[in-house]
């Protein structure tokens, strides 16, 4: 048995050959769905501009539903759906600006990878000394993370900056 090409925008496989891979890629239905697959991730400011320069669809006013679906050139959307999306985008403007506001002035982000990395090489020419008190609380002053770096949500772990009272370890004596 050969090998078989699996298409995730379609969720269909089929023997994997030169002339069935071309033949699916440039189909017409393998278009639609990913086109469908990477609408899931528009934003909504991109949606309402859309939406806005297409006429309203009469078929779907007046039946509910329309044979073209997604694929209609015309608009599904009805004036309180528009108008629901309009509240969104000026919420999510707001929220940016909002967080624009709260950025400390005079304290950008280049600035604080300067001061990073000034800070990173003085520790590596140090190699490892103990600095004075005075010392540790510029450090600790100028190791504020800047707000632009914490206004995005739902960031992983993994780029959360660290706990301020520092890491909880664990000491395990006992071994398996």
């Amino acid at each position: 048995m050969g090998r078989r090409y699996y298409c995730d925008y379609c969720d269909r496989s089929f023997q994997d050959n030169m002339h069935n891979r071309k033949k699916h890629l440039n189909g017409v239905q393998h278009h639609r769905a990913k086109k469908a697959w990477f609408d899931h991730f528009r934003d909504n400011e991109a949606i309402l501009y859309d939406e806005q320069a297409k006429k309203p669809c009469r078929k779907f006013l007046l039946k509910g539903i329309c044979d073209f679906g997604p694929n209609c050139r015309f608009s599904h959307m009805s004036e309180e759906d528009l108008s629901d999306l309009k509240r969104q985008v000026e919420d999510e403007r707001q929220h940016r600006e909002d967080c624009q506001d709260r950025i400390l002035p005079g304290r950008s982000l280049e600035d604080w990878l300067s001061r990073r990395e000034k800070k990173k090489q003085a520790a590596l020419s140090s190699k490892g000394d103990l600095k004075n008190k005075e010392d540790s609380e510029d450090g600790q002053a100028e190791s504020d993370i800047p707000q632009q770096l914490l206004s995005f949500p739902d960031l992983p772990p993994s780029l959360l900056p660290p706990p301020t009272d520092g890491w909880k370890i664990k000491v395990i004596t006992e071994w398996g």
